[in-house]
């Protein structure tokens, strides 16, 4: 199969499911065809799926990674001990796991093609990625540990499927409604520390944070980048060791907060 045959069928055997989409019409231009498979992706439910098409979906999505390229620890400059700083896709980097600023629902983002982090991760991992959330959220509930919504300041980790990295981390950053509270920034504050020690249990050697809580839920970039900054920096001090912290920021302007902050 050729990448383009695998994407006609991927996006064939994903309208197949719906009903309400079957008599949907498959545009002929290579991009319009990526987004719709994104798209179909997205709004997927966590449910069974075959072998086969998971098969041909790792296949297809193997492939988009090589043309994307691979970007691995020895491409990104140091800045201080243990810690660099990258700007770029997260989901191009080869490290031990990439953090991904999820939703309290922690099945990922269900908006088609949408700009968040929590998307662009899920995408590029592949439908595996929601159904292994799923059943942890599943267990999590029918153990009565928690409610079904993931709380603020914890971390869970997954596979990585698809992805350069072996793990992700997902963790749920505070959502700002209005003045930045000191319980928000404890929260955020929470998030890095809750993944730099799940890290350190799994004997992880070099994790990557995205910008938590920046974006859509609205947490000003300065004051998150040295909550972020300032948490890495005490908890390295407080458990040395080899872990390699790599900040990844996406915008120019979170670029030149973090160099600054970094110095």
């Amino acid at each position: 199969m050729t990448q383009a045959e695998r994407l006609l069928y991927l996006i064939k055997y994903l309208i197949s499911e719906n009903n309400e989409l079957k008599s949907f019409h498959i545009p002929e231009e290579e991009n319009a065809r990526k987004r719709l498979l994104r798209s179909l992706m997205n709004i997927r439910l966590p449910k069974p799926v075959t072998k086969d098409f998971l098969d041909i979906q790792d296949e297809y999505l193997q492939g988009e990674k090589a043309e994307k390229g691979i970007i691995s620890l020895a491409d990104i400059p140091l800045v201080k001990s243990g810690i660099y700083l990258w700007q770029g896709d997260i989901t191009r980097l080869s490290v031990d796991a990439i953090v991904n600023a999820a939703n309290s629902g922690m099945l990922g983002c269900f908006v088609p093609c949408h700009g968040c982090i929590d998307n662009a991760i899920h995408s590029a991992a592949g439908i595996e990625l929601r159904l292994e959330c799923s059943r942890i959220m599943e267990k999590e509930h029918s153990m009565k540990k928690q409610k079904i919504e993931e709380p603020t300041g914890k971390a869970k980790i997954t596979e990585a499927y698809n992805l350069p990295c072996r793990y992700v981390l997902h963790t749920v950053g505070p959502i700002i409604y209005g003045e930045v509270t000191e319980r928000d920034c404890r929260l955020l504050s929470d998030c890095y520390r809750s993944c730099l020690e799940l890290a350190a249990e799994y004997q992880l050697k070099s994790i990557a944070f995205c910008c938590i809580s920046t974006g859509e839920f609205r947490f000003p970039n300065e004051a998150a980048a040295e909550i972020a900054t300032q948490t890495v920096k005490d908890y390295q001090k407080e458990n040395p060791s080899d872990m390699e912290v790599i900040f990844n920021v996406f915008k120019d302007c979170d670029y030149e907060i973090y160099k600054r902050l970094l110095g």
